[in-house]
């Protein structure tokens, strides 16, 4: 198995288990060992999926406005938690791949794995929901023939990914491309680094 068969397998099943209820308050039960890849990249997804909805709530013309804001900030905690879980993927890359010793001509990719991978998990995401679009019995033909033709542009996508993945770990793995893990500084959620939280200290 390809590792990226492993991974899409492990997005599908966060998905699924978070619509077994669909609710953005529903407790994760990750079913794998809490030091493992795998416990990871399904606690990533499941983030991804709550992030997801809760994109959808907020956006209802109707909210009240302080319940908005109040989303808005979870969002912004969820934002930093995916970035955090990135990371660590990218150590447990890193942590890998520690004993290979790069090629003299080895090329650096544009983005690590586990950026990579976080697309992925997305992917996942918008396959599951353009699927339920293609599903409804409330649409018009004209909109369920829309989402199908999206949804195969999707399902395309994620071939191409999953793809360029695996031929990027095995390119690192026989040293002919190495990593490098640039830590996200997002400034605005540093209180020392955002100008409208330190002027007002």
């Amino acid at each position: 198995m390809n590792n990226t068969e492993l991974y899409n397998q492990i997005f599908n099943k966060a998905i699924r288990d978070y619509h077994v209820t669909d609710d953005v308050d529903t407790p994760i039960n990750n079913p794998y060992k809490r030091d493992s890849l795998e416990n990871r990249l399904y606690l990533k997804c499941w983030i991804d999926t709550v992030q997801w909805h809760l994109e959808d709530i907020i956006r209802d013309p109707h909210i009240d406005p302080v319940a908005a804001l109040q989303l808005k900030r979870r969002i912004d905690r969820s934002n930093q938690d995916r970035t955090d879980l990135v990371e660590q993927i990218d150590s447990y890359y890193r942590q890998q791949f520690s004993d290979v010793t790069p090629a003299p001509d080895a090329r650096l990719n544009t983005e690590s794995p586990a950026w990579a991978v976080d697309r992925l998990s997305i992917l996942a995401l918008k396959i599951y929901h353009m699927q339920e679009q293609v599903n409804r019995t409330d649409a018009s033909n004209e909109h369920i023939q829309k989402c199908q033709d999206k949804l195969h542009v999707l399902l395309e996508q994620q071939r191409d990914l999953s793809l360029a993945i695996d031929q990027l770990l095995e390119d690192i793995q026989d040293g002919r491309k190495y990593m490098k893990v640039y830590r996200q500084m997002k400034m605005y959620n540093d209180p020392s680094t955002n100008p409208i939280l330190y002027q007002k200290k």
